[in-house]
C-alpha cells in the first residue's frame, strides 16, 4: 500500500506472535517500524533484519517495559526521537492469567489491567499530540473476542479487553473531526505462546497430549475449527491504516471464526 510509504508505525509486543506479524505486514507496506518487546537485543536484531527484508523503510527497537512507571511515555519519546513522528500506533502487548475469581490474586489482576488496558491509554495519551501536530494518525487496539463475550476464570483479561473497546470508542469520538481514526480488532483463538498455555491446560484436563487436544480445544469455542491467522490480522490493520480506512473509526472488527455468532 503505497499510501503508507515512510509512515512511522509503533507496535507494542511486536517481537513475537500477533505483534510480529502485524509489524511484518506494515513493513511490507514500506512503513518505518518501531519494535517493542521484552526480548533482549540479540533477538531484536534478528527480528529487525526480518523487517528490513520484508520492506520496512526503517527499523528500530525499544525494550521499554509498559508495566513500569513511565514505560509508555518513554516508548513514545524514543519513537519520536528515532523517526521524528508517530503515525500508526498498534496497542498489541498483553498478558493473560486463568484462575477462578475467588483465588485470583490482586497482583495478577493489577499486572493484566496495567499492561492490557492502562498502557494503551497512556500510549494513546502521549501519541495523540504528535499525530495532531502531523495532521494524520491511525490507532488500532488489539482487543479480543473476550472484549465482546466472557469466559470463566479470565476476570482480569475479560475486564481489560472490554475496557479497551470502550477506550477505542471514546478516542474515536474525541478525534472524529480530524484525520485520525481509532479502531479495535477482536481475534478469537490465534496460535500464539499465550494460547499454547491454555491448550496445555486443556490437554491435561482431558488426559491427552497438547497436539491431540488442539481440534477439540478450538471446536469448543470457534465454529470454523481453525486458528485465526496473525497475518490476516496484520492485513486488516494495513487496510485500516490505508486511505480506504479514512472513515472507519470507533469500530470493533471481529475475527473469530464464528465464535460470537453462536
Amino acid at each position: 500500500m503505497s499510501d503508507l510509504n515512510n509512515k512511522v508505525a509503533l507496535i507494542t509486543g511486536s517481537t513475537s506472535g500477533i505483534g510480529k506479524e502485524i509489524a511484518l505486514c506494515l513493513a511490507a507496506a514500506k512503513c518505518k517500524i518501531m519494535l517493542n518487546g521484552i526480548e533482549g537485543p540479540d533477538v531484536a536484531a534478528l527480528i529487525s533484519k526480518e523487517m528490513t527484508a520484508a520492506g520496512a523503510s526503517g527499523v528500530s527497537f525499544s525494550g521499554a517495559n509498559l508495566i513500569e512507571s513511565g514505560g509508555a511515555a518513554n516508548l513514545i519519546a524514543a519513537t519520536e526521537k528515532q523517526f521524528g513522528s508517530i503515525d500508526i500506533l498498534v496497542n498489541n502487548a498483553g498478558i493473560q492469567h486463568v484462575e477462578p475469581i475467588e483465588t485470583f490474586s490482586d497482583d495478577n489482576w493489577d499486572r493484566i489491567i496495567e499492561l492490557d488496558l492502562s498502557a494503551p491509554f497512556r500510549l494513546i495519551k502521549h501519541a495523540l499530540p504528535i499525530m495532531r501536530k502531523n495532521g494524520w494518525g491511525r490507532i488500532i487496539n488489539i482487543s479480543s473476542v473476550h472484549g465482546l463475550v466472557a469466559s470463566v476464570n479470565k476476570a482480569a483479561y475479560v475486564s481489560a479487553k472490554h475496557g479497551l473497546i470502550g477506550l477505542t470508542k471514546t478516542v474515536a469520538l474525541e478525534t472524529a473531526p480530524e484525520p485520525i481514526t481509532c479502531n479495535a480488532i477482536c481475534p478469537g483463538f490465534v496460535h500464539t505462546p499465550l494460547v499454547d498455555l491454555q491448550i496445555a491446560a486443556f490437554a491435561k484436563s482431558k488426559g491427552i497430549s497438547p497436539q491431540e487436544s488442539i481440534p477439540a480445544f478450538i471446536r469448543e469455542k470457534q465454529p470454523s475449527q481453525a486458528f485465526v491467522s496473525p497475518s490476516d490480522i496484520g492485513a486488516m490493520i494495513a487496510l485500516l491504516c490505508s486511505s480506504a480506512g479514512a472513515q472507519i473509526t470507533g469500530s470493533s472488527f471481529t475475527m473469530d471464526g464464528g465464535w460470537t455468532a453462536q
